[in-house]
């Protein structure tokens, strides 16, 4: 084994860790939080975080096996499930980000319509579109033979098969599935995010998050696009490498959605104190009802501008 190998099973190792451990404090946030479980961005973080887990505990681990063995880590069941979880899971947190953009360019352009636009239930119908999605595409792949271990990846995956005919065939479905997930979700982005800073550029100091959040959807591009050239063959560090860096958004999708805004902070911090023994209150400072009341008035004014900036 050489460096190189030793370094991706270490790369993919802290991703893991990170990815796991933030995404849990997310679910934690949301079980223990009334004001979170009560916002609609809730229910599209929920899930973008539940995807995470899942992708943390399923494809890393069986992955970071594929590159120590240089081999398929176990049977050809498991592989196969692996398979179908990875494309399912990378389109619904696709589609999860996607969902989080409408939600705050209605939250900004339509304010006072915003709480009957978005509600709980639309909300719930929105993520049940993205789990049926996800679930047209992975199963296409799993029901037509596109699924299995991959060497150039080290990972069980959708992966392109070896006859002409199939080559067609797989072409057509990479095509439709990139634009009606990746370039759809992209297209998303761009629209609510263009319009969200044509009304918070003068508001938000932290506007910069928006890009990020754009160009970490472009992880999401896979170089299986390429092998679609007869003559292209993908290096096999080169798509390890591209796999950690779609691992790496499941990563930092906690911290540019939920950790670094004020109420998931308010809400780890409150859980803290919980588990201390201690009262919120007395560790923020011995506080008047007065003076509490106007930070709780202008923690509402400024609530929607500093959430839709973070």
């Amino acid at each position: 084994m050489n460096l190189l190998d030793i370094f991706l099973e270490l790369l993919i190792v802290v991703i893991a860790v990170v990815s796991l451990v933030a995404n849990l404090l997310v679910l934690l946030c949301f079980t223990c939080s009334a004001q979170v479980r009560a916002q609609v961005p809730g229910i599209f973080i929920m899930n973008l975080s539940f995807c995470n887990i899942l992708i943390s505990v399923l494809n890393m681990p069986s992955t970071l096996l594929g590159v120590a063995k240089h081999q398929k880590p176990f049977g050809d069941h498991f592989c196969y499930t692996v398979s179908f979880m990875d494309t399912f899971l990378t389109t619904n947190t696709m589609l999860s980000m996607a969902a989080l953009s409408i939600d705050r360019w209605i939250a900004v352009v339509f304010p006072l319509t915003y709480p009957s636009k978005m509600r709980l239930k639309n909300a719930a119908l929105m993520v049940s579109y993205a789990w049926l999605h996800s679930l047209a595409f992975s199963l296409t792949a799993l029901l037509l033979s596109w699924v299995g271990y991959s060497p150039a990846y080290a990972s069980c995956t959708v992966h392109l098969t070896e006859d002409a005919e199939g080559r067609g065939r797989f072409a057509v479905f990479t095509a439709v599935f990139h634009a009606c997930t990746f370039a759809l979700s992209l297209f998303v982005l761009c629209f609510a995010y263009l319009k969200v800073l044509q009304v918070a550029r003068f508001h938000c100091k932290r506007i910069d998050v928006i890009t990020v959040q754009t160009l970490l959807l472009l992880v999401d591009i896979h170089p299986r696009l390429t092998e679609l050239a007869p003559s292209v063959k993908i290096d096999r560090y080169w798509g390890i490498v591209s796999k950690c860096l779609v691992y790496s958004k499941a990563a930092s999708d906690p911290f540019v959605y939920s950790l670094l805004r004020q109420q998931y902070k308010k809400a780890l911090f409150g859980i803290c104190n919980r588990i201390l023994g201690r009262n919120l209150y007395t560790l923020s400072g011995h506080s008047s009802p007065s003076d509490m009341e106007n930070e709780c008035y202008s923690q509402r004014v400024n609530k929607l501008m500093e959430d839709n900036c973070h």
